[in-house]
């Protein structure tokens, strides 16, 4: 029975691997044998096979930083962490598809890789402005999560300290551009191939974004910046111009794979159909009106001039010419969906009608403009007001209804979506995300990701009892969850979501020299740590191989052993410390029971009653068609 190793998948996503390897399959010849024995590349193959697509001079356009180096290796590095699951914090915890992780979204980022790749259809992130305060977020990249460890209290820490990142401190931009490229690297992959990200920004840091961001996503890539009117005046502290706005930079993960974005009709724009109506109206609804004609023409086509039969028999011709070719025109004409009138001098009028309902019978939507000038800051203070009582509680929280405008832009009326948030704050994100599913009965999920960071124990959040950031996202999803319970009894979509907490792995690392080996030794035979439970074990072998963090868990008594079952049976896992043969036969006909497509069974390593058991359980389930055995 194989040990379930970073090597056989027990590791989080090797990114640099699979890049190997997707080179390998494109460029086999450029593959030699290293000096170890292992594959190598050869790179002046590879410059061969890439032709005059090699650049060899020094002076080409480029954006770097000291730092940059390490920071794409970081994005490459696996993490050794996992994900304990907290179900005291929790809201139905068994039904929803929702997540809020507490944890350096650097490191959570690493983790999901496997689970979340590519399903992601947006990413919105609200990350530090860079105005020159303590950045939470360390550069040391090379020890990661020791340093979240140590920040969180979970090892003993040996001092280090955060400093602030002033502009005379010589790294000022150095310092932000490090903090962010590795966890746009990691952000992209979890994209869909028709996913985007929003990027609220600055203009401190907004020069910078763009660049990195087409370095990541590709130039090609860049949809367009959404400026946000965030308030309507002020300006005393200013020196110079009033800064009314920010930024909010949205790419494409493939702007080919990407739908036209349509969103929802404003009720004002609505109201401007109810003024006519016609003979499809219990089925189209009211119509307003456009001119047929074109009102200028910069290039004048003469396949668009043409006369058109009026009511009379007349025979209208344009006066430059039409909008619509002739085929287009003989259909709106066969439908009645054009209008005929005439002006004060009895010439014909012509004007296409314009229905509030598509088709289908669904409201016509419209193109988003890039100026959001109708939610401001201070709607989301009054928000934060309404659920808590204290709007000094969360500093600026973005405005829960900019968000939901937001979202509603990016899934482009799906409603099945995955909207994931890695610096979420007062989680404003997972705010519009409920609501919005409360609105139209959608069922799109959110994770968010926020680092546990601690509040200071003047601030009024500390003294309301909230020691950290993350505390006050997870409580007002739970108050926001409850107020639309109450707002809306009938609703049965899911209000609820899974608290998951980053930490070391739940295995003892083999870690022996000469003074610790005879407990390392030890610890090898039972490597599963003295404070870690089973179901902190089992959702580290989750994220190894790569299910969904909100798969259908079932437990069951097999034999007396608990044995959970994962996604119908795609995984079985038994983490109890003394199974027996009728153990192992219980589980092996679950593959007939269940009968899902393959099904792969973990075991403790030590968890077997003696060798013999453990010997004869491969066999066993090879016997019923279950292949993938491994022990933990």
């Amino acid at each position: 029975m194989d040990r379930l190793t970073v090597d056989n998948g027990g590791g989080s996503k090797n990114i640099v691997a699979e890049n190997i390897e997707m080179l390998k399959r494109i460029f086999p010849d450029v593959f030699t044998e290293g000096s170890d024995g292992g594959d190598a590349i050869d790179f002046d193959a590879l410059k061969a096979v890439l032709g005059e697509y090699v650049d060899p001079g020094e002076e080409r356009y480029s954006f770097t930083w000291h730092g940059k180096s390490a920071a794409r290796r970081i994005a490459q590095t696996p993490s050794t962490g996992t994900l304990r699951p907290c179900r005291d914090e929790s809201v139905d915890w068994d039904t929803t598809q929702n997540l809020f992780i507490e944890g350096d979204n650097l490191e959570v980022l690493k983790l999901l890789q496997k689970s979340y790749h590519g399903k992601v259809k947006m990413i919105y992130i609200d990350p530090p402005y860079n105005t020159g305060n303590e950045f939470i977020y360390p550069d040391k990249y090379q020890d990661n999560l020791q340093t979240y460890l140590e920040y969180t209290g979970q090892i003993d820490s040996e001092g280090r300290k955060f400093s602030s990142n002033s502009e005379t401190g010589g790294r000022y931009h150095t310092n932000w551009l490090n903090m962010m490229y590795p966890r746009l690297r990691l952000a992209r992959n979890l994209l869909r191939d028709d996913g985007v990200i929003l990027i609220s920004i600055d203009d401190n840091e907004v020069a910078n974004l763009r660049k990195v961001c087409d370095e990541v996503f590709g130039e090609e890539n860049f949809v367009d910046p959404i400026v946000w009117k965030k308030r309507y005046g002020g300006g005393a502290k200013e020196k110079f111009l009033v800064a009314l706005h920010e930024y909010a930079l949205v790419y494409a993960k493939s702007k080919s794979s990407l739908s036209k974005m349509y969103i929802p009709l404003e009720e004002e724009s609505i109201k401007r159909y109810y003024k006519k109506r016609d003979e499809h109206f219990d089925r189209r609804g009211p119509y307003r009106t456009h001119p047929l004609e074109a009102m200028q023409s910069f290039d004048a086509r003469e396949n668009l001039r043409f006369p058109i039969p009026a009511p009379n028999g007349d025979q209208v011709w344009p006066k430059r010419q039409w909008r619509w070719g002739q085929d287009r025109v003989n259909v709106a004409l066969e439908r009645s969906e054009i209008e005929f009138s005439q002006d004060r001098k009895g010439d014909w009028v012509l004007s296409s009608k314009q229905y509030l309902k598509d088709e289908s019978g669904e409201i016509r939507r419209t193109k988003p403009f890039t100026i959001i000038d109708d939610v401001f800051t201070q709607h989301g203070t009054n928000e934060f007001i309404s659920i808590f009582g204290n709007a000094k509680i969360f500093d600026f929280p973005k405005p829960s209804l900019l968000m939901y405008k937001l979202i509603s832009i990016a899934l482009n009326n799906s409603k099945d979506d995955i909207v994931l948030d890695f610096f979420c704050g007062s989680a404003a994100t997972a705010h519009a995300v409920m609501r919005m599913n409360a609105d139209d009965g959608g069922n799109r999920s959110f994770i968010m990701i926020q680092l546990p960071e601690e509040c200071d124990e003047a601030s009024d959040a500390y003294k309301a009892g909230f020691g950290t950031i993350a505390e006050i996202g997870k409580e007002r999803i739970r108050r926001v969850s409850q107020r639309i319970k109450e707002e809306q009894p009938d609703y049965n979509g899911d209000l609820g979501f899974r608290v998951l907490k980053l930490s070391s792995s739940n295995v003892k690392p083999w870690d022996a020299d000469f003074d610790t080996l005879e407990q390392s030794l030890f610890d090898s035979v039972n490597n599963i740590k003295e404070d870690r439970n089973e179901e902190d074990v089992l959702y580290e072998i989750l994220l190894k191989y790569g299910l969904n963090l909100t798969v259908p868990i079932e437990e069951r008594d097999i034999a007396g052993a608990k044995v959970f079952i994962v996604g119908l049976g795609a995984l079985v896992v038994c983490l109890a410390t003394d199974v027996t043969l009728d153990v192992v036969e219980g589980i092996a006909t679950l593959k007939a029971e269940l009968q899902p497509e393959v099904m792969r069974v973990v075991f403790r390593d030590s968890g077997f009653k003696d060798d013999v058991v453990k010997t004869n359980a491969v066999q066993i389930l090879r016997q019923h068609d279950i292949i993938d055995v491994k022990s933990l």
